[in-house]
């Protein structure tokens, strides 16, 4: 009876430990409690056959006196055998092969397998052992260099280490949770740079051991933005009292940006970063003034700009909201028509944004007030020839922006708009958002059979956006904070969402005036005669009315500053420039000029 027992019992151990070992494997380990899968199935299969030697002593050793000790003692000790390759407990095969019986013959087939499993399972976990071990003395070496450390190894995370690893001397960079389940692929990029490959969840390592002088940066910068903000209030409470540590956290919900508005207010700087505004930000300051160089010369002398957003995806939205204030500049006119399938993105776009398409405002032109024309087209298939016939209908396309959710679609329909638009007789800067660096590189400089340039614009890639000078030490930021820093203290930069927008987008456009050779733009506060004064101001206040309004606030109702609510994104100076009091135009012409 005890061979039936002992039998399917070391069966069973094995199964159950086959399936933890595969929930171990796709387990994200949350909160780092899981073991790896070489360790489980180690320790399981080690009990299973263990299990399995329990009748054989259970004969060997008969009725003598200390009889259980004897048996667990032998039957543990041969089970080390086994995963030691140590041949010398192979009689039992020779043993059970010799008897006749169903469960003799099925405990030989079992034995057999488990003396050819368990000395690989002792390979791998001596190699995971050894691995865990040189990982966490590298990271104990070098206490005193700047650590970069990851929260997880992926596309996006390996693009910005290679990049710190090129940029940066005297670092060590670390990527948590990246044992069992990280591609083989993504190890060897990791490898490649010298960084360190830990198996634990971030929130299970410790870096108590670090010089408190060294720099700490931490990334937070998967997918899941669930995990990102859970780990960073959980690293900002173990370490948000260091001087020298900072947070970069991938966060585009308003959740994220409540939560860590909440993590930042230790000494640890927190960064939360919004990868869809960063990019549209980014092309903008390094590319946006060429919108103005493609332009149509109006028979008013105005120039236009004609801007096609294919796709409102959050990127298509976003630029739809950024092209509303960028676009606000003297002698210029922008008109922005944006194409979704989803039958309700107008109403979508007009709750986020209510002042944008107010009909008060939009396609209107008052004196002192924003400019532009937005026309929102809902539940249209941009495959089909109602699209084809709507874009033959706009007057001559100068910027087409392309966002349909994936980089095939995006690159098929920038070739179509390319199409298109020759056809029409109209030759925009065409724009698409593509993720892979490898397609971008590709589609360079791409031609048809004819040799004909399609001139094809990708943004967004992993190695050009997850990069040390766009996610670190950005120009951008830099200038925004220059510009903060006339009326502000650098910690509400940081700490403030409203802050950090408002001043990166003054800082976007202070760069377009001085490519436009906007009068005065060029030059200090003080330098600015009395003309460019009133030119600067008159433009920096539609400018913000502009992006106030794509930020969704709305004119309070009174111009009395106690109407103002930022809680119901209400504001008072949503008015005309000329209804501002002279203190609040002067505010206009200090952000107006150069930082």
């Amino acid at each position: 009876m005890i061979w039936y027992v002992c039998f399917f019992a070391a069966v069973g151990i094995a199964a159950v430990t086959v399936l933890a070992a595969v929930l171990s494997a796709v387990s994200n380990r949350k909160d780092g409690r899981l073991l790896p899968p070489i360790q489980v199935l180690f320790a399981g299969i080690f009990l299973s056959v263990a299990v399995s030697f329990l009748p054989i002593y259970t004969e060997i050793v008969g009725d003598s006196s200390c009889r259980v000790l004897k048996v667990l003692v032998y039957s543990v000790h041969n089970t080390i055998q086994v995963f030691t390759i140590n041949v010398s407990c192979t009689f039992i095969l020779d043993t059970l092969s010799s008897r006749a019986g169903v469960i003799y013959s099925a405990y030989s087939v079992y034995m057999t397998v488990a003396f050819i499993t368990a000395p690989v399972l002792t390979f791998g976990f001596v190699i995971s052992f050894f691995n865990d071990f040189t990982a966490n003395l590298r990271c104990l070496l070098f206490r005193s260099q700047t650590m970069y450390v990851f929260s997880g190894l992926e596309e996006r995370s390996l693009a910005l280490a290679e990049d710190l690893a090129r940029t940066k001397e005297k670092h060590i960079i670390a990527f948590a949770d990246a044992g069992d389940g990280v591609s083989q692929e993504l190890l060897t990029g990791a490898h490649a740079i010298d960084a360190v490959c830990l198996r634990k969840d971030i929130l299970s390592l410790r870096f108590g051991y670090r010089n408190r002088n060294a720099k700490l940066v931490f990334f937070l910068i998967s997918d899941d933005e669930q995990k990102n903000l859970t780990g960073a209030l959980g690293l900002a409470g173990q370490y948000g009292d260091w001087e020298h540590a900072e947070m970069y956290v991938v966060s585009t919900e308003t959740e994220g940006e409540l939560l860590l508005m909440e993590a930042s207010q230790k000494q640890m700087r927190v960064r939360r970063i919004n990868p869809v505004r960063s990019l549209i930000s980014h092309t903008l300051y390094e590319e946006g003034h060429r919108l103005f160089e493609n332009v149509r010369l109006q028979p008013d002398g105005e120039k236009l700009i004609s801007a096609v957003i294919v796709g409102m995806d959050r990127y298509g939205t976003e630029m739809v909201k950024a092209l509303s204030w960028y676009c606000q500049m003297d002698g210029y006119r922008v008109e922005i028509d944006a194409f979704d399938s989803d039958p309700l993105s107008e109403e979508r776009f007009g709750a986020a944004c209510p002042e944008l398409l107010s009909d008060r405002l939009n396609g209107r032109k008052i004196p002192g007030e924003a400019e532009y024309t937005i026309r929102i087209h809902p539940g249209i298939d941009v495959q089909t020839k109602q699209f084809n016939d709507m874009i033959r209908q706009l007057p001559a396309v100068t910027y087409v922006f392309v966002s349909l959710g994936s980089d095939e679609a995006n690159i098929r329909m920038a070739a179509e708009m390319r199409m298109l638009t020759a056809r029409y007789g109209s030759d925009p800067q065409i724009v698409a958002v593509v993720g892979h660096s490898e397609r971008k590189e590709a589609l360079k400089d791409i031609r048809n059979y004819r040799g004909q340039p399609y001139r094809l614009e990708f943004i967004g890639d992993e190695r050009s956006f997850w990069s040390e000078k766009v996610i670190i030490s950005s120009e951008l930021e830099a200038e925004a904070l220059k510009g903060h820093l006339k009326w502000g203290e650098e910690a509400e930069f940081w700490r403030y969402e409203y802050n950090y927008r408002s001043s990166v987008a003054s800082a976007i456009h202070r760069r377009a005036r001085i490519a436009c050779k906007m009068p005065g733009a060029g030059k200090d506060t003080e330098e600015l005669t009395l003309k460019e004064r009133d030119l600067l101001e008159d433009l920096e206040h539609r400018r913000w009315n502009a992006y106030m309004r794509s930020e969704g606030y709305v004119y309070s109702g009174s111009t009395d500053k106690a109407s103002r609510n930022d809680l119901a994104k209400v504001h008072h100076d949503l008015v005309p420039f000329q209804a501002l009091t002279e203190e609040e135009k002067r505010k206009d012409s200090s952000v107006g000029a150069t930082c």
